[in-house]
């Protein structure tokens, strides 16, 4: 019996919107396969519409008015639904805390005193 590779969309309609859980990876270029509790990406846990509406998103970078014209649908329908979407997604943080040598490099620069930097390095605010 041959097995056939299902995609995340699949996946997802496959599970209507509930909560689930990968237990078993294979990877396909030498066939290792690893077991555990994986939670899938964000964007996997999306409905099968609205992954289409962000891929969509992404492929006219961010061009509002091509969704307009890609969907047949006003500027503020757009927004709405960008907006549900991000209600859904958790914030990824890009702004990594800086490295012992960054908060001692403005220590000596002036830039922050003992205080802070003590403070930084123990990782308080």
């Amino acid at each position: 019996m041959t097995e056939q590779a299902m995609d995340w969309q699949e996946l997802t309609s496959l599970t209507r919107g509930q909560p689930f859980v990968v237990e078993r990876v294979r990877l396909t270029s030498n066939g290792v396969a690893i077991e555990g509790e994986f939670e899938p990406p964000q964007l996997a846990q999306l409905s099968v519409e609205d992954q289409v509406f962000v891929t969509a998103f992404v492929r006219c970078h961010g061009s509002i008015k091509e969704m307009e014209r890609i969907f047949g649908v006003s500027y503020p329908t757009i927004k709405s639904r960008l907006n549900r979407i991000t209600q859904m997604l958790d914030f990824v943080e890009t702004d990594p805390a800086p490295s012992r040598a960054d908060i001692i490099d403005r220590l000596r620069r002036g830039e922050i005193t003992a205080q802070q930097a003590l403070a930084e390095l123990e990782g308080r605010p």
